[in-house]
């Protein structure tokens, strides 16, 4: 058996947004269910996000501490942001992460993993990359405000992440499922094997 997600679309009968925000917004669609019935369903129509593994051949992550007030924490994280243009390759806003929250600039870039946040309540797709070969980005730094005006920075050891994701210490979905997955194609068949930073991603597909 190949266990794969497959696309479907169940009929929908009615649809409403009664919330519209600055980058997402909530929708409410009415669906028919196999035997007929309808269901309402709410969830968050999201842009798609992008995030990064940044990995130095010290074998260490880049890191940003980050306050994330619907949860009352300041949560150690990878690099991260929006697709804020529909249809913006993937590649070149990650780059522009790295380059804004970090400083930094990667030669050498694959795609890690893709996955759905919260496919229960959201429709976010995030693409993780994973990147190598690392050096200070040319000219001035990205000027920062709000939360990020407060970020840390911090290169931490690949293995203290995994413990940490393991032992209930760390809990920002992009770095948990970032770092495991590393670690899991180390042990595999390797990172030269990842699919290519350009691999095609029909959640949110793109230009070249």
């Amino acid at each position: 058996m190949q266990v794969q997600d497959t696309p479907e679309e169940w009929r929908v009968v009615a649809t409403t947004t009664p919330f519209q925000g600055n980058k997402t917004s909530v929708r409410t669609d009415d669906v028919v269910m196999p035997d007929g019935s309808v269901a309402r369903r709410d969830y968050q129509v999201h842009p798609g996000s992008v995030a990064v593994v940044a990995l130095d051949e010290q074998d260490r992550v880049l890191l940003l501490k980050q306050y994330r007030h619907p949860v009352r924490q300041k949560l150690w994280e990878i690099p991260a942001g929006l697709l804020d243009v529909p249809g913006e390759n993937p590649l070149h806003a990650a780059q522009r992460e790295l380059y804004e929250e970090a400083h930094v600039k990667a030669e050498d870039w694959r795609v890690l993993t893709d996955v759905y946040t919260t496919p229960g309540g959201c429709d976010e797709a995030v693409r993780i990359f994973l990147a190598r070969d690392l050096s200070e980005a040319e000219g001035e730094r990205f000027e920062v405000s709000e939360e990020e005006a407060d970020m840390e920075l911090a290169r931490v050891p690949l293995t203290d992440l995994v413990r940490g994701a393991l032992a209930g210490e760390l809990h920002n979905n992009c770095l948990v499922v970032g770092v495991l997955s590393l670690m899991a194609a180390r042990t595999g068949d390797g990172l030269d094997a990842l699919r290519p930073a350009d691999a095609p991603w029909p959640a949110r597909p793109f230009e070249a």
